[in-house]
């Protein structure tokens, strides 16, 4: 029984330490980390793309533990103006899409807190799904049914002094399937248009999906963006890093508080992600 018991345990520890790679050492809090968020609302049972929904409860946990802990926020086009000289323990916050819960469930949290965050915008995200353009089985799986933020509704972000608006694609485009003309419509008018609707300035980017090659990077740069974020998971050294070519670290709604604690840590939950 005894045997038994110190198998049981070991295996417990092995599953343990794979799963959340405790014993990492942390990676020098010099270097900023990025988080990766989508939806702020509660997951769906029995639905796909669970892990992109964080719940508020969840949420709120989080910021309220970096501010607990002295970290320092900062938009993405400031975390870049900036890098040269930032504190120990910054923090990017970003959301990928425009879903409008990152303004009725996010907002209210970072405004609590004074947090800022960049959000990445489709402009053509209303009665879209497109899960199905990375993999066909995905289509239909309910992203078109989540609400997107209304242009109002991004202006009320805008106005709240703690948002900055990137671009994501004119349709959240699969760049990797694109020749360089349409790449350069997708990514290029995604800009001019947020520009324009919102008067703002359109500093940043997000390759949708984190499928993009040297073709869409070159047109990013050329389009005049000064930084593009990927779904590569890691934390860098924004000095030393290819500043349209920038990891992030991925939060998912699956994630429990360790998790996330451990992926502040090392820009990873456990062995592999």
């Amino acid at each position: 029984m005894t045997v038994w018991f110190i198998v049981v345990l070991l295996f417990i520890f092995i599953y343990f330490s794979y799963r959340y790679a405790w014993w990492k050492r942390a990676v020098d809090y010099r270097y900023p980390r990025i988080l990766m968020y989508h939806m702020i609302r509660d997951s769906i049972p029995g639905k796909k793309f669970n892990s992109l929904r964080v719940s508020p409860e969840d949420f709120e946990t989080q910021i309220k533990y970096l501010y607990d802990n002295g970290w320092q926020t900062y938009t993405m086009s400031e975390v870049m103006a900036q890098k040269e000289h930032l504190a120990d323990k910054s923090i990017v916050i970003t959301f990928d899409d425009g879903y409008q819960d990152n303004l009725t469930n996010a907002l209210p949290i970072l405004k609590k807190y004074g947090f800022k965050a960049t959000i990445y915008l489709v402009n053509d995200r209303h009665d879209r799904d497109w899960s199905g353009y990375r993999k066909a089985k995905n289509e239909g799986a309910g992203l078109k049914e989540e609400p997107k933020l209304s242009d109002d509704e991004v202006n009320e972000l805008l106005d709240s002094g703690l948002i900055e608006i990137g671009a994501h694609t004119l349709t959240h485009a699969n760049l990797k399937n694109l020749d360089e003309s349409e790449s350069q419509k997708e990514i290029c008018i995604s800009k001019e248009q947020i520009e324009a609707q919102f008067q703002t300035v359109c500093h940043s980017f997000a390759y949708p999906f984190g499928l993009y090659g040297p073709k869409d990077e070159k047109i990013v740069a050329d389009c005049g963006y000064s930084n593009a974020v990927t779904t590569k998971v890691g934390i860098v050294d924004l000095n030393d890093c290819d500043p349209f070519d920038i990891p992030r670290v991925t939060v998912s709604g699956k994630d429990n508080f360790f998790a996330f604690y451990l992926k502040l840590r090392t820009g990873k939950r456990g062995v592999k992600k």
